[in-house]
């Protein structure tokens, strides 16, 4: 395992921060303007340096992006967990997700970023965030990649999250509604992508099926797959809306609570070995790039094309309706992390 090399910046001051957090980033040296961000968001126990050993700032530098880490403060959450269940963060104002968004446009005035190509990831209690950031703000993320996570809204207080590592049922239906009462926002999604390990015992798989439940429910497809196949040690499900690759899932053999690593046919993989992540010979990091097309945006010389109304087939206008710890080898060890949070912010 590799000592943490720290590259992303402290940026004092990004907003009013109604969610209490901390943000830092990592851009590439004469970044250019009208270039992507990926929001990258850590686990229980972790801190933004604790995401670096995935290699975005890496892919940031190959392709030219910036890359924003907000971070958790003890003093909010003792084990630093983004609150995925607290209704006031998870909700479109005054909490955590604000904050997060407020990062987000501190980075565009920043770098000149393009608004309309904003991409968001995370683990474990920051995967569950993820897909708050997805459901709570539509209209700002063009896809996003959740990695052992949970539905948005699988709890919105902590009587009821310690149900949810275990896995809550619903209907499609059921969590697609929980999404489109997050914000009167009438466009189209974003696109989702979803991992985890067969063996997590901490989040359970089952949380894996229900995302996938909730967000094609959302992007109004079938619940069946429309492609499935074996890439390395996971096997790969694919939900299409027409042309457009809406939802996909990674389920990776034998794997427990972490971020996938490894060598990969699709090439390098920037990422290290460090806590919270597994060599299972295939790339989280790469395959979430690929999935927003990122090296496409880059390629193509022209500084991509789509989203926020730009046109291009993933973005989400075109489209209507239509808490980790290491180890984590127990569900009891979220049960234990959500007792925690009762020591919570009082705003």
């Amino acid at each position: 395992m590799q000592a943490l090399v720290v590259l992303a910046s402290l940026v004092a001051d990004f907003g009013s921060n109604p969610g209490a957090l901390d943000m830092y980033e990592y851009a590439p040296a004469g970044l250019p303007s009208g270039r992507p961000i990926v929001v990258v968001l850590h686990g229980c126990t972790q801190s933004a340096a604790g995401m670096e050993p995935s290699g975005w700032n890496a892919l940031a530098d190959k392709y030219q992006f910036a890359v924003v880490y907000p971070q958790q403060r003890s003093a909010n959450q003792q084990l630093s967990c983004f609150t995925w269940y607290g209704a006031t963060d998870i909700a479109r104002t005054g909490g955590e997700a604000e904050s997060i968004i407020q990062m987000v446009d501190k980075a565009i005035a920043m770098h000149g970023s393009d608004a309309s190509r904003v991409y968001v990831t995370g683990m474990s209690a920051g995967g569950a965030f993820t897909a708050v950031m997805l459901a709570t703000y539509p209209d700002r993320f063009r896809a996003g990649s959740i990695m052992a996570g949970l539905p948005y809204k699988c709890a919105t207080d902590l009587s009821t999250a310690s149900s949810c590592s275990s896995g809550v049922t619903k209907s499609p239906d059921e969590w697609g509604a929980l999404v489109r009462s997050a914000t009167t926002y009438s466009g189209g999604y974003p696109r989702v992508q979803i991992w985890h390990g067969s063996s997590d015992y901490t989040v359970n798989t089952a949380n894996a099926t229900e995302l996938v439940k909730q967000w094609t429910n959302v992007w109004g497809i079938a619940q069946s797959a429309d492609a499935t196949e074996t890439v390395s040690t996971a096997t790969r499900t694919q939900y299409m809306a027409g042309s457009t690759l809406a939802v996909e899932m990674y389920l990776v053999s034998g794997m427990g609570h972490a971020i996938a690593i490894g060598s990969d046919a699709m090439g390098p993989c920037p990422a290290t070995l460090a806590a919270f992540y597994a060599d299972e010979k295939i790339c989280s990091t790469l395959r979430a790039a690929e999935f927003f097309k990122l090296s496409e945006d880059h390629d193509d010389g022209t500084g991509g094309g789509g989203g926020g109304g730009g046109g291009g087939d993933d973005d989400p206008a075109n489209h209507s309706g239509g808490c980790s710890v290491a180890g984590g080898t127990s569900a009891g060890v979220m049960f234990a992390l959500l007792w925690c949070a009762r020591r919570r912010r009082r705003r």
